[in-house]
């Protein structure tokens, strides 16, 4: 077993091979050995080639890190499409992020690949050319040249000089007045709203310390971090998995009702309990619940839904029910039209909750409240991207949304925004619970 160090080198000298000079795919891959240094989003975000995308699998079983692009798919059925013409390459993983809007992606092929199941770690270095592999691997070479060694992540020491709420409360107020409304009228019977909040510091903010500080707190969530050039990345902390998909088996969840945590055991305990009493939230959850099995019904076989659970996270406790069934075709590209934006991130019935969205809430959501993760032959897993934020320079965005039922308050919602945003915003403010 080898350091990701060795395990370059060996896959350095394995391009001096003979390497057809023809079209094809093909992977290289070398073990690695596990220690308590391994961190492979410190190792890929030392690197200066770009893309680059961290995911980490929420009770951390699963985490990759991916560098550089050999191919980029700006839809997901694309992206599916390709994997299925290379069917003899089982292990092929394309990573990404989809948009709010799912006919959007920026998902890609890594020329580089750090992967770790469990206690097992790869790295995988891919080869692809339309015209000769030959030439290809000598551009691996090239690129393995560029790779520098792993460093400490930064950390950060962050001056806030400036912050901008879109909408403002009282504009947010109005935003719920004209949604209850248009709910009280039958037009809508949910519709999920977002907040963003711009962030400006003083100096550049590093998204990857940005990572690293909400990966260490904020526990029981998926990690992602998109990073598009040196300027700009997307990252966040999830608690809610899209789909996940092994072979035909599909688990996908309603994460909707939401409570303060508390840092005391038994006040959180108690705050857990009125949450799945409530008959707001409870009727919020069911809601999502509702529409995921009507979505799925078509494509799926027996539909269980299990019994509902507090999920309990740093700064907000959420209802979840997890929803198990079978495809009947193993199509993510499928899973994706059905499941996303679901109703905890956009409201119901789907369609005019995204067009109420798009008329009234004054910013584009871009990649918040897509979907972060990865598809290949034999499996594929998303998680929706909340708890989220874009890192421009110094400016950052935070985002955060809130589910309007009938009777929905205005003041609590705002109040539910803050305890999400809370989250990552006091990870660049210095606050403490």
């Amino acid at each position: 077993m080898n350091s990701v160090v060795v395990a370059l080198q060996q896959l350095q000298l394995a391009l001096n091979a003979e390497f057809a000079d023809a079209p094809g795919l093909q992977q290289l891959s070398c073990a690695v050995t596990l220690s308590d240094a391994s961190d492979a989003l410190a190792w890929l975000t030392t690197q200066r080639l770009y893309p680059q995308f961290y995911w980490q699998q929420r009770n951390g079983d699963d985490e990759i890190a991916a560098l550089g692009a050999l191919r980029q798919f700006d839809t997901l059925a694309a992206a599916r499409a390709f994997i299925a013409d290379h069917a003899d390459q089982p292990a092929l993983r394309i990573t990404g992020i989809n948009a709010f809007s799912p006919d959007s992606s920026c998902l890609f092929l890594p020329r580089l690949e750090w992967r770790r199941t469990g206690g097992d770690a790869f790295v995988y270095l891919h080869l692809f050319s339309e015209t000769s592999l030959q030439e290809d691997a000598r551009a691996a070479q090239q690129f393995l040249a560029q790779l520098l060694p792993a460093k400490q992540l930064p950390m950060q020491r962050l001056n806030c000089v400036g912050e901008q709420h879109i909408p403002t409360q009282p504009e947010w107020n109005q935003l719920i007045e004209r949604a209850t409304a248009a709910i009280e009228q039958r037009e809508l019977e949910k519709v999920v709203l977002a907040r963003a909040t711009d962030l400006q510091f003083t100096c550049g903010v590093s998204a990857a310390a940005f990572m690293a500080s909400s990966r260490r707190v904020n526990l029981n969530c998926y990690h992602f971090l998109m990073v598009f050039d040196a300027s700009h990345a997307f990252l966040g902390s999830s608690p809610e998995r899209l789909w996940r998909r092994i072979d035909s088996a599909l688990r996908t969840e309603a994460l909707a009702g939401t409570v303060a945590n508390h840092p005391d055991d038994h006040r959180a305990w108690s705050m857990g309990q009125w949450l799945l009493k409530d008959d707001k939230n409870q009727r919020e959850n069911m809601l999502v619940v509702e529409d995921i099995c009507q979505r799925l019904q078509k494509n799926v076989g027996a539909i269980e839904v299990l019994p509902p659970q507090v999920v309990r996270l740093r700064k907000v406790q959420h209802l979840r029910r997890c929803i198990w069934s079978d495809l009947a075709q193993p199509d993510d590209a499928a899973c994706l039209a059905m499941l996303q934006p679901t109703a905890a991130v956009a409201g119901l019935p789907r369609d005019a909750a995204r067009d109420f969205i798009a008329s009234h809430e004054p910013f584009e959501r871009e990649w918040y409240a897509g979907s972060a993760g990865y598809l290949s032959q034999r499996q594929a897993e998303f998680c929706v991207a909340l708890r989220s934020a874009k890192v421009t320079n110094n400016i950052v965005r935070l985002y955060a949304g809130a589910g309007i039922v009938a009777g929905s308050d205005a003041a609590l919602e705002w109040q539910e925004i803050e305890n999400k945003a809370a989250g990552l915003r006091t990870l660049l403010t210095k606050t403490t619970f």
